[in-house]
């Protein structure tokens, strides 16, 4: 009975190996400011780029820079590879899952070639932002040097 009302945690991984950074020093203010969502970013070392949560893959961007994953409570959760890489037009990124697929948390969604990305004058900083959380939930995070699939942020 006592933990009747007790709300479970939502466990967010890191999409990709790398440095979690706070989402404030990402340099583009729709991030930095948080006006997509809170979250984190990583400045990722390898181009495989998983699902941070298990879920339903509830929008990939045709070009490949961005999707969205959606919890069984209602969270979503955006991963953003690089800054202004809609620009590029899919350069540099390979889609390996569908949009509306239900994955695990893990699997593997978009491959991404981060050197040439970077040699196309972009930078490969990846935002995760938990775009659609609600008003009762709060965000914890963590920061620092991060393997895939390692958690990240925890919703409470």
């Amino acid at each position: 009975m006592f933990g009747l009302f007790k709300k479970k945690s939502i466990e967010i991984i890191a999409p990709v190996a790398g440095e979690a950074v706070a989402l404030e020093s990402v340099n583009d203010e729709v991030f930095s400011q948080k006006m997509v969502g809170d979250g984190i970013a990583i400045l990722p070392q390898k181009g495989s780029f998983g699902a941070p949560i298990e879920g339903k893959v509830s929008k990939i961007f045709s070009t490949g820079h961005a999707y969205i994953m959606r919890h069984k409570s209602g969270i979503e959760v955006m991963v953003h590879i690089g800054l202004d890489t809609v620009s590029l037009k899919g350069e540099g990124f390979r889609i390996v899952a569908a949009e509306g697929e239900s994955v695990k948390a893990g699997d593997t969604i978009i491959e991404a070639d981060l050197a040439l990305i970077e040699s196309l004058g972009r930078e490969i900083v990846t935002p995760v932002v938990i775009s659609e959380m609600g008003p009762f939930w709060t965000l914890e995070t963590k920061l620092g040097k991060v393997s895939k699939s390692d958690l990240i942020m925890e919703v409470k």
